[in-house]
């Protein structure tokens, strides 16, 4: 079988399984019930019992991983569209964002260490809240894992999305901007996405923050490594 019908039946797969995904969560709206949540398991699930390898599922997920560029690129329109939302919280922005990836890191290394990690995993585990081709380049060049960063990435994103929310809501946080800037600075491009449902001003500030989250990751985790290993 040619790896072109291949790769169309493992995105005709991811398809059958994300549309009525997305069909449920906006019946029900529980955070766990997210379609990029539900759909995945439910791949990993179905890979595992078929004994189907990732390289196989890939030979079409790649073309769905490829189309996440012109995908963030797309993001342009709703910030072109809110310049003015943007100039207003510029200082909520940057303070939140850069307040967040200072937090994140030193939370994330103090756990790791305490916990006897080795260098390369706690190095690994600095950007995990920064978006994932940004985080494995930064965690390759710092001499950690970029596989665990791939990881920790995944992890960070999923944990955001379903609790982000509820701790927000919880610190009597009412104002959807600040959903949106604590999403996209935490989650990266699943908080983003999930930042949709607090109206297109909360995605354009979340978009702003995932990039400023990238570019603070970029600065602090050598200056983190620094600190803690000299």
């Amino acid at each position: 079988m040619s790896t072109f019908i291949i790769g169309m039946g493992m995105i005709a797969l991811t398809l059958v399984l994300y549309i009525p995904a997305t069909h449920l969560y906006k019946q029900v709206k529980w955070p766990i019930l997210m379609p990029v949540l539900t759909s995945t398991a439910v791949i990993v699930v179905i890979l595992l019992l078929a004994g189907i390898k990732l390289e196989t599922y890939m030979l079409g997920g790649k073309w769905i991983q490829d189309l996440l560029g012109p995908a963030v690129v797309s993001l342009a329109f709703p910030l072109s569209k809110h310049m003015d939302v943007l100039k207003r919280n510029v200082i909520p922005i940057l303070g939140g964002t850069l307040g967040g990836s200072i937090a994140g890191m030193f939370t994330g290394a103090s756990a790791a260490l305490l916990l006897g990690y080795p260098k390369e995993i706690v190095i690994a585990l600095l950007p995990k809240s920064v978006t994932t081709p940004v985080a494995i380049q930064l965690a390759d060049q710092a001499g950690g894992n970029a596989s665990f960063t791939s990881l920790f990435v995944m992890i960070a994103g999923f944990s955001g999305i379903l609790l982000g929310p509820m701790i927000l809501k919880w610190a009597r946080v009412n104002s959807n901007n600040a959903y949106g800037i604590g999403l996209g600075s935490a989650s990266h491009a699943l908080g983003m996405a999930r930042s949709f449902e607090y109206g297109e001003n909360a995605v354009a500030l979340s978009s702003v923050s995932m990039i400023v989250s990238a570019i603070a990751g970029s600065l602090f985790l050598p200056l983190w490594v620094v600190i803690i290993y000299g």
